[in-house]
């Protein structure tokens, strides 16, 4: 099958409300104009190096989301023109992201990263960790920087009933986060799981962005 007809094929299960990352870390320009000229805008990289590249040499329409683990030391060289961050984290990061946004005079939209998973590779808060930096409340001065939801990756497992839970426990999480801290930000709206092999239950279980690469793009090459 063609980029054009996977997505084709994928936009089939995708509603309206929900917006489709395509995830084109590691693979070539060509295979995201491939993308972009099926109407596609929005693309999701994990390497600050490879997203600045294509950044300089791709349509300047495409929105870059970044879905990696973002190290402190490069935040400077995406935040000019991210226009989400996935993956924060720890609070740390979120300083340091404000920081560097203050300086480039820009506020940068960010999601906070939740450890849902039951692998130990996998980053993030834990439930209680944010819960306890929100509560703490200094990221109401960091003004540089826009929350605008959650995101996590569920267990990479046959078990569906198990990726189900954690989806369902991370939309929980949400809706509890965005009574207590977040009630009346229209832009605390974004809900990001969901990948290729279960962005079908993600959908079912409240995500705003699925972050779809391999059934996509076919399986990367390193």
């Amino acid at each position: 099958m063609s980029i054009q007809q996977n997505i084709e094929e994928i936009r089939k299960h995708i509603p309206a409300h929900v917006q489709l990352v395509c995830v084109s870390k590691f693979h070539p320009n060509e295979a995201v104009m491939e993308a972009y000229n099926c109407g596609e805008r929005v693309f999701g990289e994990s390497k600050v190096q490879e997203m600045c590249g294509k950044y300089e040499s791709l349509p300047k329409d495409i929105s870059w989301h970044f879905i990696g683990h973002l190290q402190t030391n490069k935040i400077k060289f995406i935040v000019p023109f991210v226009e989400l961050i996935h993956g924060v984290d720890s609070y740390k990061l979120l300083e340091e992201i404000n920081k560097q946004a203050l300086k480039a005079g820009k506020t940068v939209n960010c999601l906070l990263q939740i450890h849902i998973a039951r692998e130990e590779t996998k980053f993030g808060f834990s439930e209680e960790e944010l819960l306890n930096a929100l509560s703490e409340g200094n990221w109401k001065e960091l003004t540089s920087v826009n929350i605008c939801g959650l995101m996590g990756m569920a267990t990479y497992t046959d078990n569906r009933d198990q990726i189900r839970n954690e989806l369902k426990g991370l939309k929980g999480l949400f809706d509890r986060v965005k009574s207590l801290y977040f009630k009346d930000t229209i832009s605390f709206s974004e809900l990001s799981m969901g990948m290729s092999d279960d962005y079908q239950i993600a959908i079912k279980e409240g995500s705003t962005l699925v972050r779809i690469g391999s059934s996509i793009f076919g399986h990367r090459e390193y």
